[in-house]
């Protein structure tokens, strides 16, 4: 299968060329920097500037996951508009690509978020709820799947991917909690009741490999474990598994002074649960928070 990936230089994409050329997949990793991609992907993935350098040579399927980071910083005007671009903007220039091919994939894989919901407070979301709140980060979820979906007219069977925190040790919001909790200076983020969906990277990787091989299946797919954890006892956990204290909260006015806007996306949660992709018989590896840090805890 001939795998064209949009975000493959990422934490998520990296991991999936890995996992694909192991099966024998011919992959193509669409980048700013092209030169690059061999060296963080893997040798035998091709990077591409520009789509048309394609041609019309086939495509099976489209994984779509490119997307500046959400909470590295506040969200400015500036900064908005990068976070906007990187998806929206993005996704549809490959529409445009899309609609100009003879041949067309038979998926697209396109990356979303829990945020979708907005903050979710004590409902338990599924795939049939619907936004509870709409902040900055479900407005961008929102536009970003309904720009996506627009591949469907095209004749294109389209799966969203509704991620929540990954635990890895290679990258992610996990590695940037390490120091606080190294140094002993962790602990919950507000009241910490806030509930936390969160997926190990083995599973994330899995989940997309398995809905890809699928040949039915549409629509948003939560893609986080079926024990999402509160604020409180995940910062338990985490201190745990380092062997240090986690009492030391972060005052939730202090978030909100310094992140304004960016500050709802820590202070708030969801509550959501992988309903679909236990419907369709996916199997996750970790559905317990303490075995799945206990796993990466070894190269943290």
């Amino acid at each position: 299968m001939h795998i064209l990936l949009t975000g493959g230089t990422g934490l998520i994409g990296r991991q999936l060329c890995q996992h694909w050329l192991g099966q024998g997949h011919r992959l193509t990793v669409w980048s700013r920097k092209p030169e690059k991609v061999a060296k963080t992907c893997g040798a035998q993935v091709r990077g591409v500037a520009r789509l048309e350098d394609l041609g019309q040579e086939p495509v099976d399927a489209i994984v779509n996951l490119a997307g500046a980071p959400i909470a590295d910083r506040p969200w400015t005007h500036k900064r908005r508009a990068l976070l906007w671009s990187s998806r929206i903007t993005l996704t549809e220039t490959l529409l445009t690509w899309l609609e100009s091919r003879e041949q067309k994939p038979r998926v697209l894989i396109s990356g979303s978020a829990v945020g979708w919901y907005g903050d979710g407070g004590e409902r338990e979301l599924t795939e049939d709820s619907g936004p509870v709140s709409e902040d900055f980060a479900s407005q961008l979820c929102i536009a970003w799947e309904e720009t996506a979906q627009r591949a469907e007219t095209l004749g294109i069977r389209v799966i969203l991917i509704r991620t929540g925190l990954v635990l890895s040790a290679e990258g992610g919001f996990l590695s940037r909690l390490l120091l606080p909790f190294k140094l002993g200076l962790g602990g919950p983020i507000g009241n910490g009741r806030q509930w936390m969906p969160w997926i190990h990277i083995d599973d994330q990787i899995a989940l997309i490999d398995f809905l890809l091989h699928r040949n039915e299946g549409s629509g948003p797919y939560n893609a986080c474990a079926p024990k999402p954890v509160r604020n409180r006892e995940f910062a338990t956990a985490l201190g745990s598994v380092l062997h240090r204290p986690a009492f030391m909260p972060m005052p939730a006015f202090a978030l909100k002074v310094g992140l304004g806007e960016l500050s709802l996306l820590l202070l708030g949660g969801q509550r959501a649960t992988p309903v679909r992709l236990l419907q369709a018989g996916f199997t996750f590896k970790f559905t317990d928070l303490r075995a799945a840090l206990d796993d990466l805890s070894g190269r943290l």
